[in-house]
């Protein structure tokens, strides 16, 4: 039986909500933001049918709730709904003028606010939001009618064709920069300048205009819904389609960015972008938090499901032309990489949306192209979409979380497959190879799926042995994707080591080079374990010796250099050819020439050679223990090769180094594959362990490199990432490493090794990067105070039993007292000033306590709130006398200049502080200093200690919070005076 819901009437309707809305003003009254949310939001539901004015007031009142919680957007959603309800109510007019100002709608705020005056005339409230904001009109309309002068002359230049070409070309760069303006935006897009351009570039054929305006249309487009929907309309994506069908890089690129800025801003992306850094540790995030991301995540889904029909249109416009066969190879490789940056669940969902259409048989496609063979339906792509296509393929798969999904994306690709394999002709098995090739090596799951299938390998080693030069080529591919596993490695020298033998007789090199490959594949697959070797002594080096000769010939093409790389990318598994390559000058300026070109399909095997020179990638720990089990299990117990051990492991590193190897890993860093920007940022990580290398590091570009990838990265690349750019902070001037911007983009980065899972030492090494970025400049610094989490942290090592650890959270601490945000923060209600006094007595270690007084002698240097709560420490006057009477000069020296700051505090400071020992201190220290001028090499700190507290005295004295010796003496004299003998009065 179905359950029977009680019906309330509209009377309990409205008594039941009026509750809970008395109920949220209790907690507004009381700051519980929270609470008073949670009791409006329940008011609102329980009077989800109401359409009164009591409704209009639990919108008003939870308004009132998000501008206190600065949720502007909300606010402004809520006033809406209230106002409809109640139209012209001045509360909510006035609350949704706070937001509107926020949100920087000051015109719409002003509008708001004169209905209000006009509705309530006696408001005081709203009379001087009125006049603040009637002068930010003015000076908006001031700002606005010179940007429209600025707008006019620009567009007089830009779209006039016969105009100087110069003058042209800076009008159009012009146009980017107000593009990027808010005010200057508006006027553009009033103005009609997306038609204007759109009409523009099909006569234009200034290269550099035609740049320019493309790059308009995305800063328009970025974070503004409305714009971006209006340029999908009147321009249209087939616009964008033509702009980034081209060979020229940086008009790709403009194109690409402009198609991404419509789809972030047409799904308001920036609603959960924002929590994209926090999502990743909940743990820490606030239950508030975790309720605005919903909102936000649901605000989002219901932007997306309104705007569902422009923003599939554009997924199916990207993937449609992934096969197109008028467009260039760049264009190709651009649509690929927008395929993979929004097939995530949180960006677009693209990968599960993909299931329902034909895209992924397309995608098959594109893996399945040869640069070296064109067929009648080929199509036109780079060195690199192969590697593109493939590591988009695992970008996707990664995005089936379910075996449901999984096994729908398999059944997608096996389409492809069934229908390429029943077709005998040779175009249709060279794709097909050449796919599952591609998906061998970038999506090993996948690929995998299909070599599985009954037959497969074997008609791999039928092409390998055919007389065709292109069934050998795609063939002998094949089968070194294929043994990356060690079973199927088995299989393959049992059964294709004489093939690919065979092969490498051919005369061809290009079926020679593949044929190397691949026995250097089977050759390594032993791994680092030095006691397996399954070819014979001395073969490796053998086959090294052959990929040397393809890689420093300079007659030979890339693609054969790039074979003979990856040949070496197994065969440096073995610790004796490490030993060898590096020894050998040509061969790794070779390779490292080679990683310059930044193509992406030399980038597996220039990279995969420098992490195994360097030793950097994972390695288990072996210990007694686990030998004995092992051995008693009857387990194969790996060997590290005594070549491997660290003293010739840090030679290879400072030789890599010193050839240049940081700026190959630069240019390959641009790929989108978070598996080669971790092995990228590992490298660099071994490269900056030593001191001597970061110079270099950051010479050739690595600290430009590592940040973004310290962003985003799989988990272990991001740390790997961050490690190297906290040692480039320690040692290197961050000016000069991280110069500009740069600065402040590393705070996020180098701070999560502060977390508990870092080790001690990365801990140590994030500490002292900070506080030397704590020294750049005032941005930097707000940027960690406004990372609450990071100065949180920072404060939490202050408190570590471990010496270092503490030591650096202070030393960092010290350089962000310079900031006045940081004295605010230690002006509040807290123990942050309570606990450096109580340092500054620390008995073990003279660094703390020198840092400490440094920080308290900032502090006090800027409030004199600071001075007072000081005293809140009972202990203040011994950990004071520690500093004064401190045999390290330097300590003293802060320690006088917290006294004189705290004298200038005014009277009522001064007096507790010179109630003790603290002058007697002072005056000793004088003394001191007068007796040092004679000596013949004077104290320089001591000289400058002696007039501070001179001058902290001087100004005590003036207060009449201290008396001169004489003053004081004559003041005991007149106490000690006896009154003259009084007779007692007689009686009358």
């Amino acid at each position: 039986m179905g359950r029977i819901e009680e019906v309330m009437s509209p009377q309990e309707v409205l008594a039941e909500a009026n509750k809970l809305k008395e109920a949220g003003n209790e907690a507004f009254k009381k700051e519980n933001y929270e609470d008073a949310m949670d009791c409006y939001t329940k008011a609102i539901d329980v009077a989800v049918d109401m359409e009164n004015k009591e409704k209009s007031v639990y919108y008003k009142n939870r308004a009132a709730v998000y501008l206190k919680l600065d949720e502007f957007e909300s606010a402004v959603f809520d006033c809406n709904a209230s106002l409809e309800l109640l139209p012209n109510d001045p509360k909510a007019l006035f609350r949704r003028c706070q937001a509107y100002e926020q949100l920087g709608k000051i015109d719409l705020a002003y509008a708001d606010a004169k209905q209000v005056h006009n509705l309530d005339p006696k408001n005081k409230a709203v009379e001087p939001v009125l006049v603040r904001l009637h002068k930010a009109v003015q000076q908006k309309l001031s700002e606005m009618a010179q940007t429209s002068n600025k707008v006019k002359n620009m567009f007089d230049i830009v779209f006039d064709i016969e105009a100087d070409t110069d003058k042209r070309e800076k009008a159009a760069d012009n146009l980017i920069v107000l593009a990027r303006e808010k005010a200057g935006a508006e006027l553009l897009f009033k103005d009609g300048v997306v038609a204007k351009i759109s009409r523009l570039l099909k006569i234009e054929k200034n290269r550099k205009i035609r740049l320019s305006c493309v790059r308009v249309f995305g800063e328009l487009a970025r974070k503004d819904i409305d714009r971006a929907k209006s340029i999908l309309v009147d321009a249209g994506v087939p616009f964008f389609m033509d702009a980034l069908n081209s060979k020229d890089e940086e008009m790709v690129n403009a194109a690409s960015y402009s198609i991404q800025c419509l789809l972030d801003s047409i799904s308001r992306f920036d609603l959960v972008k924002r929590w994209n850094e926090k999502r990743k540790d909940q743990k820490r995030m606030k239950n508030d938090e975790r309720k605005q991301m919903r909102r936000d995540e649901e605000a989002r889904q219901q932007v997306m499901k309104e705007n569902a029909k422009e923003l599939n249109a554009m997924m199916h416009v990207v993937t449609y032309n992934t096969v197109s066969r008028t467009i260039t190879g760049q264009a190709r490789d651009a649509l690929l990489n927008l395929i993979m940056t929004n097939c995530t669940w949180d960006r677009m969902n693209w990968a599960e949306k993909m299931l329902k259409t034909d895209a992924y048989y397309r995608l098959m496609e594109v893996a399945s192209e040869l640069s070296h063979y064109k067929h009648e339906s080929a199509m036109e792509i780079t060195d690199s979409t192969n590697t593109i296509a493939g590591i988009c393929f695992g970008h996707l798969y990664d995005q089936m979380w379910d075996d449901s999904r999984r096994n729908d994306l398999i059944e997608k690709v096996d389409e492809y497959s069934k229908e390429k394999l029943l077709d005998p002709g040779l175009e249709s098995k060279v794709r097909i190879t050449t796919a599952i090739t591609t998906l061998l090596k970038h999506s090993p799951d996948l690929g995998n799926s299909q070599l599985t299938k009954e037959g497969f390998l074997q008609m791999l080693l039928a092409m390998a042995q055919s007389e065709e030069y292109i069934e050998q080529l795609v063939a002998s591919e094949a089968l070194i994707a294929a043994t990356a596993k060690k079973k199927d490695a088995n299989a393959i020298i049992s059964q294709g080591m004489d093939i690919l033998k065979a092969l490498y007789k051919s005369k061809n090199d290009h079926i020679k080079v593949r044929a190397l490959v691949g026995m250097c594949k089977l050759g390594s697959s032993g791994g680092h374990d030095a006691s397996i070797k399954p070819l014979a002594d001395g073969s490796s080096e053998k086959l090294a010796e052959a990929c040397r000769r393809f890689m420093i010939n300079p007659s030979k093409d890339k693609d054969l250099r790039k074979w003979a790389a990856e040949g070496l990318a197994f065969l440096t598994l073995d610790a004796d050819v490490k030993e060898k390559l590096v020894e050998d000058e040509p061969a790794i300026r070779a390779l490292i020439e080679l990683g310059k070109t930044g193509s992406q399909d030399v980038m597996y095997g220039v990279i995969t050679v420098l992490v195994n020179l360097t030793n950097s990638y994972d390695k288990q720990e072996i210990t007694e223990e686990m030998i004995q089990l092992a051995k008693f299990a009857k387990h194969h117990v790996p060997t590290e090769h005594e070549l491997d051990d660290p003293d010739f492991v840090d030679k290879r590193i400072f030789t890599l180094c010193q050839y240049g190897a940081t700026s190959a890993l630069v240019a390959l860093s641009k790929t989108e594959s978070k598996n080669m920007k971790e092995l990228i940022a590992r490298v660099i990580n071994a490269f900056c362990k030593h001191q001597e290398n970061r110079g270099l590091v950051v010479q050739q570009g690595g600290s430009k490199a590592l940040v973004p990838i310290a962003l985003d990265c799989t988990e272990k690349g991001q740390r790997a990432a961050a490690q190297a750019l906290a040692r480039i902070g320690i040692t290197q001037d961050p000016t000069i490493a991280f110069p500009g911007q740069r600065s402040c983009d590393v705070v996020r980065p180098i701070s999560k090794l502060l977390k508990d899972e870092a080790s001690s030492i990365e801990n140590f090494e994030a500490l002292m990067a900070l506080g030397n970025l704590a020294l750049v400049n005032e941005a930097t610094r707000g940027r960690m105070m406004k990372e609450t989490d990071v100065i949180m942290a920072i404060e939490g090592y202050m408190y570590e039993d471990h010496v270092m650890l503490r030591r650096a959270a202070v030393q960092c601490y010290l350089n962000l007292c310079q900031s006045p945000v940081q004295v605010k923060r230690c002006e509040g209600n807290n123990d942050k000033v309570k606990y450096l006094v109580l340092l500054c007595g620390d008995p073990d270690d003279p660094e703390v306590v020198k840092a400490a007084a440094g920080s308290l002698a900032m502090l006090t240097s800027q409030s004199s709130k600071v001075c007072q709560k000081v005293y809140e420490s009972s202990q203040w006057e011994e950990c004071f006398l520690n500093l004064l009477a401190n045999t390290d000069y330097e300590i003293t020296f802060r320690g006088v200049v917290i006294v004189d700051n705290m004298t200038q505090a005014g009277k009522e400071v001064a007096d507790t502080l010179y109630d003790g020992k603290i002058m007697d201190v002072l005056q000793a220290l004088i003394m001191k200093a007068k007796l040092d001028e004679g000596n013949f090499e004077k104290n320089s700190l001591l000289q400058k200690i002696r007039p501070i507290c001179e001058h902290a005295l001087n100004l005590a004295y003036e207060m009449k919070v201290i008396k001169t010796y004489t003053e004081a003496v004559k003041e005991d004299e007149d106490d000690e005076t006896i009154e003259p003998w009084q007779h007692h009065p007689k009686s009358t």
